[in-house]
């Protein structure tokens, strides 16, 4: 190779210089009245949640008499495996929501505009829970940002929008 050549550098895409899919100020439909949306999805997602909970309850219980009391250690993974699952299931799935969430006309998605994977869903699932548990002022943070976002959909790396 020629000195005098310029050396190509290969190009570097990092999500850090990719811009958000979902921009303010073109697109502002998608963030209106978002807040209020994602209160009354979660009502009707706790429901569901709980009656999967009571439904698994029941059963451990069945299985619990059936196997002398063995299955009765599975009562303290019902809570988490139902809600991280249910999360994970709905929101990693295919219509990209809860339940609750559809019902409200919302829709998770990557912040870079991708789908999110059933292991983010459960996991953003986990930074909701534990942040409604231990430290519930956190979930304010929304009212403070532009794209309606929560601390933990910041961490999970997702935004919640109207359905397009």
């Amino acid at each position: 190779m020629n000195e005098l050549e310029p050396r190509t550098q290969p190009v570097r895409t990092d999500f850090v210089d990719q811009p958000h899919a979902y921009d303010l100020v073109t697109q502002p439909q998608l963030f209106q009245a978002v807040i209020r949306k994602r209160f009354f999805a979660f009502i009707v997602d706790a429901i569901i949640i709980a009656i999967l909970w009571a439904i698994a309850a029941v059963v451990v219980a069945i299985l619990g008499v059936i196997t002398l009391g063995l299955a009765w250690l599975l009562f303290g993974l019902i809570f988490p495996v139902v809600g991280l699952g249910y999360n994970a299931l709905t929101i990693g799935g295919p219509n990209s929501a809860t339940i609750g969430q559809r019902m409200m006309g919302l829709e998770v998605r990557m912040w870079y505009g991708g789908k999110v994977s059933p292991l983010i869903a459960a996991f953003h699932a986990l930074l909701f829970w534990l942040s409604l548990v231990i430290f519930f002022p956190i979930l304010l943070w929304c009212f403070f940002d532009q794209r309606k976002r929560c601390l933990h959909d910041i961490l999970a790396g997702v935004v919640v929008i109207n359905r397009p």
